[in-house]
């Protein structure tokens, strides 16, 4: 018998009964739920004397303790003391209409709803100032129906008991404002060092484009961006008419000073900083610092406190040598090889006076160490490590579209002067005479070698050693600048570069953890793994919220990876890198330098641990004369690693199965013969190796220069 038949027997009288009966039931139940939720709800007292007080404990890979975060006792500013533009920059971009709703703004609601479903994301929140309060005052960030409930009924009985101006008084002294501070006394203490009626209109504009999302908005962090946000709050201000053009046009063209961040820790403060970042970007900021959270890391304390003593003695020393009021700056990142995981980081000399992250925000050239990018490229497209590549002086002409080859030489009157005819050189006399200007002008390009030294004909693997810049310009001519780009952004480089054969040598600028993780792809066999440095976030009952685990991307073949990695095992065995052979254990790496010596890099790896070091001013200036990478950045490489690594055992990197060794001559790059001067054991891919041998014609002689007087790049 189905439920149709079973109404049509009962008595309509009955039916209404059951209906009102169902219908009481179901109400009581809905009023129960929400007596139930209001008395989770905190009472008046209690909201307005709420203050955070769990701290959030982060600790490192070992469960060592390397700091705290935590909110501090808040300065409760009473509304008449509030300035009052600090009052109406805040709600003209938080909530204009605050003093004319309800605690509810349902148009502001549907809008945001149609905003968000046209840009198919979570973009523009509908809450009003009384919901915000509700919501950071003692409720829980979880998505859900219930906490909403809650919100609604919480943002009724705020407007029912406190009058507007308490309302935004209370949510003045506790909304959150970033970098720890709540309450805008304390964001006034940390952002500009005053107090809150000290605050121009430019500085209250800034300050309330932070709560919508604080750390995206930080001057600390990206100066430009707060400034463009601190103009929208002033423009809104001006369409509402709170202020008027005059007023809008001083407040806008007003510089802004920041103060400095009180530092979270005396250890690993830009590492701090930096995972303080990545949760911002997953979770509600006041997290952090309100909800007793166990932050388990990647950070090697040991590791990071041995780094951080090592880079302060040495930068001491290199201080002696620059004649600049500029302290020398620094960064030093290294990870696990095979997972990314963060083990130490270094951003700056001193968190205290720059939060700047040399490590994740600096834009420097690389030098020569983009040199094993173009050597990759060359591998797997026909070169093999014995390729004979001329090395000698080259010139080119910029003609207004690229550059164009003049000469291999640096005999002058070989030039093919009618190329240079439309600039009035038609002889060696004027080039000479011109070469300067012309240089200046950026029409001639002469690039060198360091200390002006050719070899003639030398070996793929000589090229890479002595990092000879005339033959990373030929392959990079002879493979195509786009190919090189493409090869960069495969792994993991994302700063837009130059399409020009200056690429070769490092002209373009990358970020230091992006060129490192590039390196990361040689030693992890062709596979590229992001850098993280959280392991586990815990709630305060011992509850993961969220674990991380390594992203891994083949990008590369292990033959390939293979290959270029025995190439930079050269590079300190017979080249630039030599210092680092004091690590007495088996590595790679490769040095960098830029012109006049701005900035000096070295990046290397064992099978276990990479690290890298870049050594420069932040005015970009000359460290001085024979500031190398191989002469400053690569003993402070050293001093860590063989720290980092004194437990781990001295192992070779796996050779993969479509690698074979042959024995080579060293000069000529093909089979030796019983006439061989010099021989030594190359490893190819398969099928590449040379099938001839060495004739006595044949045979190159490079000159056997000692290895300090190659360790320029």
């Amino acid at each position: 018998m189905n439920l149709t038949k079973i109404f049509k027997k009962i008595n309509p009288k009955n039916s209404i009964i059951i209906i009102v009966s169902l219908s009481i039931v179901f109400i009581n139940f809905i009023l129960l739920y929400f007596i139930k939720l209001y008395k989770e709800l905190p009472t008046e007292d209690e909201l307005k004397n709420f203050t955070p007080v769990l701290s959030t404990k982060i600790l490192d890979r070992h469960g060592e303790f390397i700091t705290e975060l935590f909110t501090e006792k808040r300065t409760w500013i009473e509304f008449k003391d509030i300035p009052q533009h600090i009052k109406l920059a805040v709600l003209a971009i938080e909530d204009h209409t605050f003093y004319n709703h309800w605690g509810i703004n349902p148009k502001r609601i549907i809008k945001a709803m149609i905003d968000n479903l046209i840009k198919r994301r979570f973009h523009v929140g509908g809450s009003t100032i009384t919901q915000q309060l509700a919501k950071i005052s003692f409720l829980t960030h979880k998505k859900n129906l219930e906490r909403k409930l809650k919100e609604l009924i919480l943002t009724i009985n705020l407007e029912h008991h406190f009058s507007k101006d308490e309302i935004l008084e209370m949510y003045l002294n506790q909304v959150y404002f970033g970098h720890g501070a709540y309450g805008i006394q304390q964001a006034a203490k940390i952002y500009f060092s005053k107090n809150v009626y000290e605050l121009t209109l430019s500085e209250a504009a800034l300050l309330a484009g932070l709560i919508r999302y604080p750390s995206y908005y930080s001057p600390f962090k990206n100066y430009d961006r707060a400034i463009k946000r601190r103009n929208v709050v002033l423009n809104r201000m001006l369409k509402l008419k709170y202020i008027d053009k005059q007023t809008y046009q001083e407040a806008v063209n007003q510089p802004i000073i920041v103060g400095y961040v009180s530092v979270p820790s005396a250890t690993a403060a830009y590492f701090v900083e930096y995972i303080k970042e990545k949760i911002e970007q997953e979770f509600p900021s006041e997290m952090l610092y309100t909800e007793g959270l166990t932050i388990i890391t990647t950070l090697d304390l040991k590791l990071q406190k041995k780094a951080e003593e090592i880079i302060n003695k040495h930068l001491i020393e290199i201080e002696k040598t620059i004649r600049s009021t500029e302290p020398a700056q620094c960064a030093l990142l290294s990870m696990d090889v095979k997972t990314g995981q963060i083990l130490t980081m270094i951003g700056g000399r001193d968190f205290k006076k720059s939060q700047f992250n040399r490590v994740t925000q600096a834009k420097r050239q690389p030098g020569s160490a983009f040199k094993p990018i173009i050597f990759l490229a060359a591998l797997e497209n026909y070169y093999t490590p014995t390729t004979i590549i001329e090395d000698s002086p080259l010139v080119f002409y910029n003609n207004g579209i690229d550059w164009e080859l003049l000469a291999t030489t640096s005999d002058y009157s070989k030039i093919d002067f009618t190329k240079l005819s439309k600039i009035n050189i038609t002889n060696e006399q004027t080039f000479l005479t011109n070469l300067n200007e012309l240089k200046e002008k950026n029409r001639i390009w002469i690039p060198e070698n360091y200390k002006n030294k050719y070899y003639g004909k030398v070996t793929l693997r000589k090229a890479l050693e002595l990092s000879l810049n005339s033959c990373a310009i030929r392959l990079t001519m002879e493979l195509g600048t786009s190919k090189i780009i493409e090869y960069a952004k495969k792994l993991g480089i994302s700063t837009p570069l130059t399409n020009t054969y200056s690429l070769a040598l490092g002209a373009s600028e990358v970020i230091p953890i992006e060129l490192i993780t590039a390196y990361n792809v040689f030693a992890n066999y062709g596979i590229k793994v992001e850098p993280y440095g959280i392991i586990e976030i815990k709630d305060k009952f011992n509850n993961t919220i969220k674990s991380y685990t390594p992203k891994e991307t083949i990008v590369l073949t292990p033959e390939s990876s293979y290959l270029i990695t025995n190439l930079l095992k050269g590079v300190i065995r017979n080249g630039t890198g030599y210092y680092a052979r004091n690590l007495g254990k088996i590595c790679a790496g490769k040095t960098g330098t830029t012109n006049d010596c701005t900035d000096a890099w070295f990046i290397g790896y064992t099978p276990d641990i990479i690290c890298g070091v870049w050594i420069g001013l932040d005015i970009k200036k000359s460290l001085g004369k024979d500031a190398t990478g191989g002469k400053i950045a690569c003993p402070i490489w050293t001093e860590y690693m063989k720290f980092a690594t004194e437990n781990l055992p001295n192992k070779d990197f796996v050779k993969p199965e479509g690698i074979i060794d042959l024995l080579v001559d060293a000069n000529s790059g093909l089979l030796p013969s019983p006439n061989s001067k010099k021989v030594y054991i190359e490893s190819f891919l398969k099928g590449t190796e040379p099938k001839e041998y060495t004739q006595d014609i044949e045979t190159y002689s490079l000159p056997q220069e000692t290895i300090e007087e190659t360790t320029g790049f």
